[in-house]
């Protein structure tokens, strides 16, 4: 995929991301989580107490897998470190905008707000390494 096509690729529709982070104890974790793209970085949300926001805090990186589960089937890993912020008032236009993404438009003001209180992380993940497959190109 060029760069533009892995930027829509990972822009359309309501595909979730696949976030793996590494437990306290080294063992894997994967979970499926809402995001949206800010240029080359994908921006999530997770609360503070939940094995992603420990995670996410302690050890700093991340991978976020975003597949198509039908042929021709693709998929965009994105991983690298993260930036993490608790200010709810940077939080509220990300999670207004992954909640128009996700629940649409008429939805996304309450969702937004919902999501950016105390206790909630606003995570961005920088990429450092991207693999962007499409199995239709051959």
């Amino acid at each position: 995929m060029s760069d533009d096509e892995r930027r829509a690729f990972l822009s359309d529709g309501t595909r979730t991301g696949k976030l793996a982070i590494v437990r306290k104890d080294g063992s894997p974790h994967v979970v499926p989580v809402w995001f949206v793209l800010d240029g080359d970085d994908l921006v999530f949300t997770t609360g503070a107490d939940t094995v992603k926001g420990k995670a996410l805090r302690r050890d700093g990186r991340a991978s976020i897998c975003v597949d198509l589960e039908r042929p021709p089937y693709a998929y965009v890993m994105v991983s690298g470190a993260v930036e993490i912020s608790t200010d709810p008032e940077e939080m509220l236009p990300w999670t207004t905008l992954i909640a128009a993404r996700y629940e649409g438009s008429e939805r996304a003001d309450d969702f937004g707000r919902r999501n950016a209180v105390a206790g909630e992380l606003l995570v961005r993940l920088k990429p450092a390494r991207i693999v962007a497959l499409d199995y239709d190109d051959g």
